[in-house]
């Protein structure tokens, strides 16, 4: 749902998707080909919030601030399920892993990849292409070519998505039992372990 606050209306380009069950309100600009999922709560009532083109949100994400603070979320970021970004702001084509917490005034360098659960203490400035983890978070090693290339394939796929959700997603009554012609679906993406034991 898309919810006005106090005069601010949410900016949202035709191209992106912001799933039904999401809740985007007051000042938030989103650009080009995002993906906002379900359970996401993009709350622009107290600053503003940026999200600049291809970015996406997965389900049960908060984005939020302080009173008066302006975040972005650069292009092609991209937040997994469960992660809270609180007055921070994200690097172009970094990765937030699931159910991470990053506060308020921290940086993301670009290209960056923050590990699952990690948690980013206020004001901590990570460079470009910093393999981040931990509690408190920490940098353990460069990202490699072959790793960003692999998160960046990834992002494609929400980037797609939201012209697939346009095309197809649609409210349906269930099935009550599984049909017999029920296809299986193409592992065509790899976890990153199973990627770097190709490589």
């Amino acid at each position: 749902m898309i919810y006005a606050f106090k005069g601010y209306i949410p900016v949202v380009h035709e191209s992106s998707f912001v799933h039904p069950l999401a809740a985007v309100t007051g000042n938030v600009i989103i650009g080009k080909n995002c993906y906002i999922g379900p359970g996401a709560a993009i709350r622009g009532d107290w600053g503003e919030i940026i999200l600049e083109d291809g970015v996406n949100v997965q389900e049960n994400c908060t984005v939020h601030m302080f009173p008066g603070k302006s975040i972005v979320l650069k292009e092609s970021a991209h937040v997994g399920h469960g992660a809270v970004i609180h007055g921070a702001n994200l690097g172009r084509n970094c990765l937030i892993g699931m159910n991470t917490v990053i506060m308020d005034d921290a940086e993301i360098g670009d290209e960056c990849i923050v590990g699952a659960m990690s948690f980013v203490k206020a004001k901590m400035v990570f460079p470009k292409r910093s393999l981040i983890v931990g509690n408190p978070a920490k940098v353990i090693k460069e990202v490699s070519d072959e790793m960003i290339a692999w998160k960046t394939k990834g992002t494609q796929l929400y980037q797609q998505l939201p012209t697939d959700c346009f095309e197809s997603l649609e409210e349906v009554e269930p099935l009550r039992e599984v049909p017999k012609e029920r296809s299986t679906q193409e592992a065509f993406y790899k976890t990153l372990e199973e990627f770097k034991s190709k490589i």
